[in-house]
């Protein structure tokens, strides 16, 4: 696991195991997403890679549907730390 990861999945964890609730899952995916958008400013024309790029994005917003409906302060929690809109 890298560092950035180890960080996100400290700071979202709910019990010191927890590796797949909804927001230690949107923090992975988030960073994942960031390290795919990099690489698509340099690689332009790799849709395979733009492919996999929007169903993590899908996926991410599937759960933050999901904490949003379920646990609105994690949500905002979410939201803040990770600097995303909605």
């Amino acid at each position: 696991m890298s560092e950035a990861t180890a960080i996100s999945t400290d700071t979202f964890q709910l019990h010191e195991k927890d590796t797949g609730s909804a927001d230690v899952q949107v923090a992975r995916l988030t960073e994942r997403i960031n390290e795919l958008t990099e690489h698509l400013k340099v690689h332009g024309k790799d849709h395979s890679t733009r492919r996999g790029l929007l169903r993590m994005v899908a996926r991410r917003r599937k759960l933050l549907d999901y904490l949003k409906r379920t646990a609105e302060d994690r949500y905002q929690k979410c939201l803040k730390t990770l600097g995303l809109r909605r």
